[in-house]
């Protein structure tokens, strides 16, 4: 049976931009060179919220204050499992954004956000987000990298 993995994912806004990363550091890194919001799996007895504060901390310094949870996305691969991502932006913030050892961290305007190396499916839901979509459900599947299928809300795209 396929295995499965929980994770989240946040878009921190702040002066009409994101902090995105961009995956230039870790080897045999499934997102190298993609820009990405920050985020990443659930440790034992985590709920959605202590991962999401949890992996913003570790990866920027900073500590949320004000944090929206917008949607699930299930991603179905190639690989052993599927992964259900739990997608969410925050305006709410303190600290200072610090470096970051799986790439470099750059606050990029949401204007400018499709000019980057992103996956496509990741185009979809920065897309629900930018047109403040009502909580969505979106299943995207990849065969060998390539977005192959995208269903939002049970229906298909």
């Amino acid at each position: 049976m396929a295995k499965s993995a929980l994770t989240t994912l946040c878009y921190i806004e702040k002066d009409d931009a994101y902090l995105m990363l961009h995956r230039v550091s870790k080897k045999n890194d499934i997102n190298h060179d993609k820009w990405i919001g920050v985020g990443g799996h659930f440790e034992k007895n985590e709920s959605p919220e202590d991962c999401l504060l949890r992996e913003v901390k570790e990866e920027t310094g900073l500590s949320l204050t004000s944090w929206r949870f917008r949607g699930i996305v299930t991603f179905v691969s190639d690989g052993d499992f599927n992964e259900y991502m739990c997608v969410y932006t925050a305006d709410g913030f303190s600290g200072e954004v610090r470096e970051c050892d799986e790439g470099v961290l750059e606050w990029v305007k949401k204007e400018d956000i499709e000019k980057l190396e992103l996956w496509e499916g990741d185009k979809i839901f920065l897309r629900l987000l930018a047109q403040n979509a009502p909580f969505f459900s979106l299943k995207l599947v990849y065969e060998n990298g390539v977005l192959t299928s995208a269903v939002l809300d049970g229906k298909k795209l």
